[in-house]
């Protein structure tokens, strides 16, 4: 690997080897009322702006921002474990973290797996804090919900 990541909008198509490998491990970790992510199908509507982390011209991650009333919501976040620790994943949150801003967002919320002690640690870093369930999720012993103030 000799470039930065370089984040920009995509198309779901581009990343669906990741997010087929994304669902596939949450459908073993997780039970089926934990599993909360979008179809490619459901990724392209309005209300979603997708993006594809690229890296020596190759997709390794992707993830999404949800558009919500007064938030916007990360999902789909997921990148090629052969490419982690590279900074992709850090990239395309601060990505969401921009598109967010643009819509004047206050509010970056998520819900993740609690076997997902990886991904809870990158959003830790990121600023991210536990907080409560929001939107129509609820409360879930296998769901860890998470939020961070834009400033």
């Amino acid at each position: 690997m000799t470039d930065a990541p370089v984040i920009e909008p995509g198309d779901p198509d581009e990343a669906r080897h990741l997010l087929e490998a994304s669902h596939a491990m949450m459908l073993e970790l997780f039970d089926p009322d934990a599993n909360h992510f979008l179809s490619l199908d459901a990724l392209r509507r309005p209300d979603i702006r997708f993006f594809v982390a690229r890296l020596d011209a190759r997709v390794a991650g992707c993830g999404a921002l949800a558009l919500r009333d007064g938030y916007g919501e990360i999902k789909s976040m997921f990148v090629d474990p052969d490419i982690r620790r590279a900074g992709v994943a850090g990239r395309l949150i601060e990505r969401l973290e921009s598109e967010a801003r643009t819509f004047g967002l206050p509010f970056l919320r998520l819900e993740t797996g609690n076997l997902l002690e990886a991904a809870q640690a990158l959003y830790r870093r990121q600023g991210f804090e536990l907080c409560g369930p929001f939107g129509e999720y609820a409360a879930h012993p296998q769901s860890v919900f998470m939020e961070k103030r834009l400033g």
